[in-house]
């Protein structure tokens, strides 16, 4: 009898940042994006990382949902609050993106010691990484605003 699959809504993804998906013609136009209903469902903010320093700098939101005091941080600060099942998969896209330039996307769910569950989503790209120690990430956290099932929400609607 074969084994059924494991469910699971974990996404990791990489790629080469010239295999990316070509921008659609006015996908960048301002008046194609709907910012209130992105808004309606999630809370998103962007995010850079140095190669250089190995500082991560989030926004005031992206830190809070972390459960970070600062919003700079490092690599393992950041990913601490992660699902244990997920962490070692993000460090490892991370490591991927710093040794190529690369766009990357992954999804996981933060968990505060509180019992509190934040899905979140995360969008980036590497580039820069023809000098040693140089470089940058650039990428945007998406914290949807719906409630796990058996959890509390953090990023509620205010």
């Amino acid at each position: 009898m074969e084994a059924a699959p494991e469910l699971g809504n974990a996404l990791f993804k990489i790629a080469k940042a010239n295999a990316a998906a070509p921008l659609i013609p006015g996908s960048l136009d301002y008046n194609n994006h709907n910012h209130d209903m992105l808004a309606h469902f999630s809370v998103s903010e962007s995010w850079i990382g140095d190669f250089s320093t190995g500082v991560i700098k989030l926004g005031e939101w992206s830190a809070m949902l972390h459960g970070l005091s600062a919003q700079e941080c490092g690599l393992l600060s950041l990913v601490r609050c992660y699902d244990g099942k997920d962490r070692n998969h993000v460090l490892q896209l991370f490591e991927q993106a710093a040794t190529l330039s690369s766009s990357f996307c992954f999804s996981t769910t933060i968990i505060m010691p509180n019992g509190f569950r934040q899905p979140l989503f995360c969008m980036g790209e590497s580039n820069g990484l023809e000098e040693k120690y140089s470089g940058s990430m650039v990428g945007v956290f998406v914290f949807p605003r719906f409630k796990l099932e058996g959890s509390s929400q953090i990023a509620s609607r205010q």
